[in-house]
């Protein structure tokens, strides 16, 4: 029997450009489409710890590069996009990752200050818009591309200011998924559910974690980073070139409506 010929990886060749690179989800997304082929761009707010993280890559063997990147201001991500572009030679795919979250942007708007909830949209929401309208030129030049929003299982109950702008964040997918199809730019979401990542475990209380978990999850174990890799993967590889404006939730079937 002849031996099926090796599919090439979707990711080989690619430009990356991931927002919130440097630690956390960013840095697993960046790790991931590195070893399947990808040049990774992080940008970070927190240029130095980019850096520490591009050069363990780099040491690594695979081609990535730090930039600094505050998402909710217009020239920083423009300045961001143009290094990245100048040095890869363009971009092929965008994960808008940074976000503002956790305990202390997640309470009712009485209880939050306003300077929380303008800090809170500008980067969950604008932060967004700006990154994607900056890479779109790239992206169109390059013959299209992937962009993946990444949005909560908050947003699905949209309770809080943080579940509002994570609300925003899949109504901004399915408008841009319509806008860039002519230019052969996909855009997709993910919903994360309750993940076992250091920062989410310091942050909640054991007995809200044991909740969750048991009574609001169909799947009874904590999400892993793997989880949320593994459906970026999918969702910025060919074998998704016929999926645009969805927003998956991976949540254990938390928060799931009709």
């Amino acid at each position: 029997m002849t031996a099926p010929t090796p599919t090439p990886s979707s990711f080989e060749g690619k430009v990356a450009f991931i927002t919130g690179g440097a630690r956390g989800f960013g840095l697993a997304f960046a790790t991931a489409l590195a070893a399947r082929g990808a040049s990774v761009a992080l940008a970070d707010l927190d240029v130095k710890a980019a850096g520490q993280a591009a050069d363990e890559l780099t040491a690594a063997g695979y081609t990535a590069m730090a930039v600094q990147c505050d998402v909710a201001d217009e020239a920083s991500v423009g300045a961001a996009v143009a290094q990245v572009t100048e040095r890869l030679g363009g971009i092929d795919q965008l994960i808008n990752n940074a976000g503002l979250h956790l305990t202390r942007y997640n309470q009712p708007f009485m209880q939050q200050p306003l300077t929380d909830i303008r800090a809170l949209f500008d980067v969950n929401v604008i932060g967004v818009v700006l990154c994607t309208l900056a890479c779109q030129p790239s992206m169109a030049a390059r013959g299209g591309g992937t962009i993946l929003n990444i949005s909560s299982m908050a947003s699905h109950s949209s309770a809080s200011p943080y579940g509002v702008s994570k609300l925003a964040v899949r109504g901004l997918t399915l408008a841009f998924a319509k806008e860039l199809a002519p230019h052969g730019i996909r855009v997709n979401a993910i919903s994360p559910g309750l993940q076992a990542t250091e920062s989410a475990m310091a942050d909640m209380p054991e007995a809200v974690v044991r909740h969750i978990v048991d009574e609001v999850q169909m799947i009874h174990r904590l999400g892993s980073e793997s989880d949320i890799v593994e459906a970026m993967l999918y969702l910025c590889s060919d074998q998704a070139g016929f999926v645009t404006g969805v927003t998956l939730p991976v949540t254990g079937g938390a928060m799931l409506g009709i």
